[in-house]
This record gives structure tokens, C-alpha cells and sequence, in this order.
């Protein structure tokens, strides 16, 4: 898989291969200058790649080289992690990192959109678990259709901002990888910063309730509009989770932690 791209590119593999459900990454060189190599196998991440390339390295990592379903972009050296802040003290300013990158992230630029997904497609798991779950996923369903009939602030999405897709690229800052390529509301962005599976910390209500001030202060956002967004989306993430077999109870909790903040 990645044999023709090396040779193209001649590039040097610099590390193991990472395989992930819709990719596959190779560590590399690129006369001398250390890369990621991206070989995309869902129409997902190929969505993504020409977001990344659109973007041009603005809040994003840079594309050195873009083919297909290829593509090259600048590797994160740096020593730092957002999961690592956000776990030994420093919860707040990983946040507000986070709220940083996607401001930039949404920002209009002047040239033609890529090919984007709009929310309502994105959206189209969470109806039929309402109608087999019922309970939260009935009130998060009710929410999104009432985000999406009428949404606010359009912007090019990022679609998957967490602590694990913003790198630390040393000089260059923190950048963001592995966009979903969203067209829709701003404030979608942001609610996924509450809904990290790897942060054990995630489903605690009195780090909800700092990490929600904390959003709100950096995104410039409504209270009530982005808990809308987070109760929407933690319905969506468990959705997804079940579809798949998979844990869902941190999505749910988030979810829940939400439905009460809305109730207050």
C-alpha cells in the first residue's frame, strides 16, 4: 500500500505502520524532514484529506504532498499532549487550546469549499436510537432536530475535535489532524471537547460544569446553546458506540450531565 507513494515521494519510512479503521499511516522522511504518510480506505478519511489540503496548514497540519486517497503532512514532534494536560492539572488551558484551534479552524478563507458533509447527513444515526433506546437518546434526538432546522454561524467543521486530534508540532504550535470534513453550525465543534472516552475524568459533573465556563469563556458561545450542542452530540457518540457494539456510558453520561444543566 504505501510502496508507491514512498517511491513517488521518496520518502524513507521512519517508524512502524499504524492501522486504523479507515487508514493506514506510515512515519516517514522526506529529505530529512519527518512526515506522516496517509493512505486513506473510507470515503471518511478521504473527505478529511482534502480538508487538510484545503485548510493549507493553517491551524492545521501542513500537506507536503496530496495524491488520491495519499496523503504526506508534517509529523508532530512536539513533547507535549492535550490528554496528558487535561489529566495533571492543567484541564483548563487544554481546553482553551482546544477552543483556540477550532476559532482558527472556522475561519472563512477566500478560495472554493471542498467536497463537505452537512450535519443533518451526519446526524442520521441518532433518530432510529431513539426510537430503540428511547430515554436520553430521545431528548438528544429532539435537541439536534431543533440545532439543525435552524442553525447559527455556518462554518467549514472541523467534525472530531478532541485531546487526541490537536498536536503539539513544537514551533509551529497546536495543530489539528484528522478532520471529518462537516459543513454546519460552529458550536457542534466544540461539544466534542466534553465527550472524550480516554479522559476518565469526562463523566465527573464538577469537571463538567468548570471545563462548560471554560468553553464558553474561550468559544465565545451561548451556555445554553452549546450544552444543546454537547447533549446533541454525546446522543450521537453513544449512538455510534452501540451501533458498534462498543461501551457507550461516557457519551451517555456527558449526555446526562447536560439534560440536567438544560433542566436547571
Amino acid at each position: 500500500m504505501f510502496e508507491p507513494y514512498l517511491q513517488r515521494w521518496q520518502l524513507t519510512p521512519d517508524g512502524a505502520a499504524i492501522v486504523t479503521p479507515g487508514a493506514q499511516l506510515l512515519p516517514v522522511r522526506m529529505a530529512g524532514m519527518p512526515a506522516m504518510l496517509k493512505v486513506s480506505t473510507e470515503d471518511e478519511e478521504k473527505n478529511g484529506s482534502l480538508l487538510m489540503a484545503w485548510w493549507d496548514g493553517d491551524a492545521a497540519a501542513r500537506v507536503m504532498a496530496y495524491d488520491g486517497d495519499a496523503l504526506l503532512l508534517e509529523r508532530a514532534e512536539g513533547k507535549s499532549t492535550l490528554l496528558d494536560m487535561a489529566l495533571h492539572g492543567k484541564d483548563d488551558e487544554a481546553s482553551s487550546i482546544m477552543c483556540k484551534v477550532a476559532a482558527q479552524l472556522h475561519a472563512p478563507r477566500n478560495k472554493p469549499l471542498p467536497s463537505l458533509v452537512p450535519l443533518t447527513q451526519w446526524f442520521q444515526a441518532l433518530e432510529p436510537a431513539a426510537a430503540k433506546y428511547g430515554g436520553i437518546f430521545t431528548y438528544s434526538a429532539a435537541v439536534a432536530r431543533e440545532l439543525l432546522a435552524r442553525p447559527q454561524n455556518m462554518v467549514v467543521l472541523h467534525g472530531d475535535i478532541h485531546h487526541g486530534n490537536i498536536l503539539d508540532f513544537g514551533a509551529r504550535g497546536w495543530l489539528a489532524i484528522d478532520p471529518k470534513g462537516l459543513l454546519g453550525e460552529r458550536g457542534f465543534d466544540y461539544a466534542n471537547i466534553f465527550c472524550n472516552p480516554e479522559l476518565e475524568t469526562a463523566i465527573i459533573p464538577a469537571r463538567f460544569l468548570r471545563q462548560l465556563e471554560v468553553v464558553v469563556a474561550h468559544s465565545g458561545l451561548q451556555r445554553t446553546r452549546l450544552l444543546q450542542w454537547i447533549l446533541a452530540y454525546a446522543g450521537l457518540s453513544a449512538a455510534w458506540f452501540l451501533e458498534d457494539d462498543m461501551e457507550a456510558s461516557t457519551a451517555l453520561a456527558v449526555a446526562d450531565m447536560a439534560i440536567h444543566e438544560l433542566a436547571r
